[in-house]
């Protein structure tokens, strides 16, 4: 069992508080936990209050701790002191939105990458110089330390987590039961890969997801225009309108997720990989995963297979 800590630091949103009970509580093998420094109730920015009934001994033990809140102000020592003895006992250290203040302040984001909410990051750039701080990511890992940027940001950081921990089967799995995108890729030690896009629209919802039904075909826009009963022209400036790509640059980025995913979960040769991710060839799969995240096929299977889940 993966023992996870949630650290609330007010002031708060209640959403970022449920977002790693969302997240990782879909998942069985996780064990999660919200902690505070002073259990009881804890006020949350516009919203009611959250009884929290752990405190900061939570963090001793666990595996994972990720610091949620804080809105850019101090944290209190006793939160500090603890994360840094979570972080030199070995725990993967994480925050989500502001929390990356509340690592900054504990002397564990110095030296490092990282990211939080756009609208904080010249802040917490100008407070903690140390830090180079990537206002432009979904998140960043910097030699095994996680921040992520605001609001969905937060829920692709989690996801990222799950599919370091179980691979990306499981991971997508945890986002359809969240009723959210599959893992989009953010930042890692390794490389920074450039996020896709939020979508904005569901008119095109079907298509989008008919499309994933069929990656492994040859889809073209009269394809896609045809399941939308709309015409090509409609149907790209609609595509670009709702995902801020066009429809070929969003296949393509969902052909190389499908790509990552059967890597991690199967032993499928490349050229089967490949077929079945509608890339075509280990070629062409070579090309486009190196693009993508500066790995060959080959170094990503090394790097991310994981183990199925025990049952």
């Amino acid at each position: 069992m993966h023992r996870l800590a949630a650290v609330i630091v007010p002031p708060v949103l209640g959403f970022d508080v449920s977002i790693p009970l969302m997240v990782f509580n879909s998942v069985p093998h996780y064990d999660v936990r919200v902690c505070t420094a002073r259990p009881g109730p804890v006020p949350t920015v516009g919203g009611p209050d959250v009884v929290v009934t752990h405190g900061l001994e939570t963090l001793e033990d666990a595996d994972t701790v990720i610091a949620v809140g804080s809105g850019g102000e101090q944290a209190p020592p006793e939160v500090l002191d603890a994360l840094r003895k979570a972080a030199a006992g070995g725990a993967r250290i994480a925050s989500l939105c502001t929390g990356a203040f509340v690592l900054a302040q504990a002397g564990l984001l110095d030296g490092r990458r990282a990211t939080t909410h756009w609208g904080l990051a010249g802040d917490l750039a100008a407070r903690f110089p140390a830090i180079e701080v990537r206002p432009d990511v979904l998140f960043v890992e910097d030699d095994g330390v996680f921040t992520s940027a605001g609001a969905a940001a937060a829920i692709d950081l989690c996801l990222h987590l799950i599919r370091l921990d179980y691979g990306a089967a499981v991971a997508n799995t945890a986002a359809r039961l969240a009723v959210v995108s599959p893992v989009r890729p953010g930042g890692q030690a390794q490389f920074i890969e450039t996020p896709l896009p939020p979508e904005r629209g569901t008119s095109l919802a079907p298509t989008r997801a008919w499309a994933l039904e069929h990656l492994d075909r040859p889809l073209t826009l009269a394809d896609l225009a045809r399941h939308a009963r709309i015409s090509v022209r409609t149907l790209t400036r609609r595509f670009h309108a709702e995902t801020g790509l066009s429809p070929l640059q969003w296949l393509l980025h969902r052909r190389v997720d499908r790509a990552r995913e059967l890597l991690e979960t199967t032993g499928l040769p490349m050229d089967q990989v490949a077929g079945r991710s509608g890339l075509g060839s280990a070629d062409s799969l070579r090309k486009h995963l190196v693009s993508r995240v500066g790995l060959t096929p080959t170094a990503y299977r090394a790097s991310f297979t994981r183990e199925p889940l025990p049952s």
